[in-house]
């Protein structure tokens, strides 16, 4: 549980007080929202962090993929491009964001990826330049209430639930956890393959005491490893996993019980990797003795040219969301609104 520093509460207080006057001049309808007639669904948290939207986004584009042209819009942060922009062959995690880069490179074929810090403007510029989309996911949106998604997935991480948080800056808390009652669903990520049903039950009772949404749980499931630079390289037995995503505590758990992990190199959130971050890793996993393991996310600005002229090869861990119970209820919970509102 997180514990308030009695040094920062006047701040958060303030923050609480500026945060509160917006949403409540949303709420009254004194600032719009806007609605569209294709359907949005959103996916956001109540706190700064990693809380499993990547995969949260990955999972509805495979649960919903048969039966929709869907596109996907991020705010692309840290690219060095600015406005709405849609993917193409082109593209890279500079131009529109690690992130999105990586809903490109899996999903590209069948899916438009389109990034635009003002999603107010850019649910149009995708409608107009792919009008077979009919069916939008709006990335990291619960803040951003200029838009009115047709539906809110509210996720919150199972190691740092919003009920056990405070505001900024004093936690993580981008908002009041009054703000939960705007959600539709809320699903706890990354929670651990066994889970209890007593504590399942007692945490869905304190998230409902700030919202009617129902509540689900979900984990992370990680796929083989696929090996990126050094085709047909076997599996190793030593690894360096590099990673430089919010919370990489479960990442670092499973390799931990799958492979020899001789050292985990940890870099911030969105790090932009440069030749000297590949130069030292080489010479880590090098010593070592290891191959180099990192996320989807990572591999979009790693690459895996930089490790093919080297001994070292570098493998990529896939990663999933699959839900811990109830499952198939959130997928038609889902699937309902996006028919409600297309009707």
């Amino acid at each position: 549980m997180n514990v308030l520093t009695p040094f920062l509460f006047p701040f958060a207080v303030i923050y609480d007080l500026a945060t509160r006057v917006r949403n409540n001049l949303y709420d009254r309808g004194m600032k719009p929202s806007a609605t569209f007639e294709v359907p949005t669904v959103g996916v956001g948290n109540l706190a700064v962090g990693g809380t499993g939207k990547t995969p949260m986004i990955e999972y509805l584009i495979r649960m919903l993929s048969d039966d929709y042209h869907i596109a996907t819009l991020s705010r692309g942060y840290r690219r060095a491009t600015k406005g709405v922009r849609i993917a193409g062959p082109g593209d890279s995690a500079r131009t529109i964001g690690d992130e999105p880069m990586q809903f490109y490179q899996k999903f590209g074929d069948n899916v438009v990826v389109a990034v635009g810090e003002e999603r107010v403007f850019a649910v149009p510029h995708i409608l107009d330049h792919q009008p077979a989309v009919d069916l939008i996911l709006l990335d990291d949106v619960f803040q951003h209430r200029r838009i009115q998604p047709a539906f809110q997935i509210l996720l919150t991480d199972y190691r740092r639930p919003f009920v056990d948080d405070f505001l900024l800056p004093a936690g993580r808390l981008r908002e009041s956890r009054r703000g939960a009652k705007r959600a539709d669903v809320v699903v706890v990520t990354k929670c651990p393959a066994f889970l209890e049903e007593e504590e399942m039950q007692g945490l869905a009772r304190r998230i409902k005491r700030y919202t009617d949404a129902p509540v689900f749980f979900s984990g992370l499931r990680y796929g083989t490893l696929k090996a990126v630079s050094h085709e047909g390289a076997e599996v190793p037995d030593n690894v360096v996993l590099v990673s430089g995503i919010a919370n990489p505590a479960p990442l670092e758990d499973f390799a931990r019980k799958n492979y020899h992990l001789v050292k985990h190199i940890r870099f911030s959130d969105h790090h932009a990797y440069t030749r000297a971050d590949v130069e030292r890793i080489c010479a880590i996993a090098s010593k070592e003795g290891a191959a180099v393991v990192t996320t989807e996310k990572d591999f979009t600005k790693l690459g895996g040219a930089a490790f093919r002229s080297r001994s070292v090869p570098l493998f990529v861990i896939p990663i999933e969301m699959t839900f811990v119970k109830c499952g198939e209820e959130f997928n038609e919970i889902v699937r309902n609104a996006i028919k409600r509102h297309a009707a």
